[in-house]
Formats: C-alpha cells, sequence, structure tokens
C-alpha cells in the first residue's frame, strides 16, 4: 500500500522559508502570491493490505519521527 503523508506548519506558527520563497518570487515579478506556505510531502511503501492498520501505523510514525506535532499538522493518504 503506498501513502502520502503531507506535514504542515500549523496556523500562526511562523513560516520562514515560507515567507523567503514569496518574498523571492515577489522579486521575480509574481507580485500576485497573497500567501505562501511551506511544507513537505512524504511517499512511503508499506507492507501492510488493510487501510486501518496502514493508518494506523503512519500515524505513529508521524507522531514519533516525521512530523513535529508540537508546530506541524500532517494529513495521510493511502492507495493501493
Amino acid at each position: 500500500m503506498k501513502a502520502k503523508i503531507q506535514v504542515m506548519l500549523k496556523e500562526g506558527v511562523l513560516d520562514p522559508q515560507g515567507k523567503a520563497v514569496q518574498r523571492a518570487l515577489d522579486g521575480l515579478g509574481f507580485s500576485d502570491v497573497g500567501e505562501l506556505r511551506l511544507g513537505k510531502v512524504i511517499e512511503l511503501v508499506i507492507n501492510e493490505n488493510n487501510p486501518e492498520k496502514a493508518h494506523a501505523q503512519i500515524s505513529a510514525m508521524c507522531e514519533q519521527l516525521l512530523a513535529n506535532t508540537v508546530i506541524e499538522n500532517y494529513h495521510i493518504e493511502l492507495s493501493e
């Protein structure tokens, strides 16, 4: 089973990388960008065919390593 995990900073958490990219885009003439926040996407293949078990295992991975849940949210998408 394949998983795509999107990790984003929580609302209200400063995003200096996002601000830097937004300023760079503005400098390149793309001044219509109102807000930009950066995150990360993690793709993995898990050897589990039960979606509920796979989701539970990946949630544990996120809680323990893949996301800093103090400042980040994560979203898991599973596919065959």
